[in-house]
């Protein structure tokens, strides 16, 4: 489709025991798509999916039942098991790109301010842009712990080689071309999924809008430090230099499997 067409968008959100939020987070998020589709930025066929993440609580339950409430803009994947927030992520990234023209992910918590998903497709539509990042402009609602080890790990990755955008998580646009061009790479290069550090190698025009996050909407981030450890040793075999080199080494030993579906709940017109 012609970025002079209104786009089909698909908002992808990995999720991970969040039945505390979801009701909010639908709401939000299909006040949004309604919001855009009345401004003719995108087409009616516009949707949210949500990619269950093994949770153990209602998650998938509620999933379903608002999917059954309105089944043309609620969507849901469930996974066999608990894959890892990258790995859902890219689930429905790839699921997605085959009906969506442009598809923006976000996490459940809503600390990312979905009113930028304006700015992204508008960056999308006039300044032809494949990849729009959202880098947020600063981390005081994150704890001093988390300031300064982010900071450290950015730093540490960048001497390495690792070519990251500083404060930029998994708030992103990306166009059906830089899906495919995701996939593409993923095909050819068996190595562990950390997509902030995939994405920017896969050259295509990439812009950035900056925002300031928000309180997360309720109960404590799923994100422990085992969960932040294991991300930030795959960013580093992912995207850095002497990672590169371990992974050529270790990767033989595991098979490359990213996800297993279990279920899905999906209708378009």
């Amino acid at each position: 489709m012609s970025k002079l067409n209104i786009p089909t968008l698909a908002i992808i959100i990995p999720c991970y025991n969040e039945a505390d939020v979801f009701q909010e987070i639908t709401k939000c998020l299909a006040n949004k798509i309604s919001q855009l589709i009345s401004e003719q930025i995108i087409s009616h066929n516009s949707s949210l999916l949500f990619i269950d993440d093994g949770s153990t609580d209602n998650t998938w339950f509620l999933i379903e039942k608002y999917h059954n409430e309105n089944p043309l803009v609620i969507n849901g994947i469930k996974l066999s098991n608990n894959c890892g927030q990258q790995n859902a992520l890219l689930c429905g990234l790839l699921f997605a790109k085959d009906y969506a023209d442009v598809i923006i992910s976000i996490d459940a918590d809503l600390q990312d301010d979905i009113n930028v998903i304006d700015k992204m497709l508008n960056l999308y539509h006039y300044n032809n842009s494949d990849i729009i990042l959202g880098i947020r402009s600063n981390r005081e609602k994150d704890s001093l712990f988390k300031r300064i080890t982010a900071c450290f790990y950015y730093c540490l990755m960048r001497f390495f080689g690792a070519n990251l955008e500083k404060n930029h998580a998994d708030f992103r646009l990306m166009s059906k071309n830089a899906i495919t061009a995701l996939e593409n790479h993923l095909n050819t290069e068996n190595n562990k999924v950390f997509l902030r550090g995939i994405i920017t190698k896969l050259g295509l025009k990439t812009d950035i809008v900056y925002y300031t996050r928000n309180k997360r909407l309720a109960g404590k981030s799923k994100y422990t430090f085992g969960k932040m450890f294991k991300l930030a040793f795959a960013g580093f075999l992912s995207a850095s230099i002497p990672g590169k080199i371990i992974w050529k080494i270790i990767k033989p030993l595991k098979p490359k499997l990213y996800y297993n579906i279990e279920k899905v709940f999906f209708i378009t017109e």
